[in-house]
């Protein structure tokens, strides 16, 4: 069986208290399987430094682009989603706060956001940039 290429790059985004390490095993995955794979190394001290190192990490690559938050990768790949080369977003078990939302105020919100809800929450994320943002998937707990 053949796995269809993407014609766009996937950057994997680590959440907090971790480093991009944590990626290994899908990274191997993925470009096993033939696709452009990054993973971002931030050093999680603020987001707007995290958000700037994905922003140029996206600028390196020639096509366009995937990003893949987990934890708080997801309030990261929130921020870098609106560089031009970003298609999709895609959040595991993620944090994804709405426009004016803190990562404080998600958590304590996030059995509402579980399940099916997640979809809701991130259709809330596109719709300023909805002819550039093409999809939007949650994985969650």
């Amino acid at each position: 069986m053949t796995t269809p290429k993407l014609n766009k790059a996937i950057v994997l985004v680590h959440g907090g208290f971790v480093d991009g390490s944590g990626w290994a095993g899908v990274y191997s995955i993925l470009k096993g399987k033939g696709y452009n794979v990054a993973v971002v190394q931030n050093p999680t001290k603020s987001l707007a430094d995290d958000v700037a190192i994905t922003k140029s990490a996206i600028e390196r690559l020639a096509s366009e682009v995937v990003l893949v938050g987990h934890s708080y990768g997801g309030v990261v790949i929130t921020e870098a989603g609106t560089h031009p080369k970003v298609t999709h977003l895609v959040y595991i078990a993620a944090f994804a706060p709405d426009k004016g939302e803190s990562v404080v105020i998600n958590s304590e919100s996030s059995a509402r956001r579980c399940g099916s809800a997640n979809f809701a929450a991130a259709e809330r994320l596109s719709f300023s940039r909805s002819s550039q943002i093409r999809g939007v998937v949650c994985c969650g707990r």
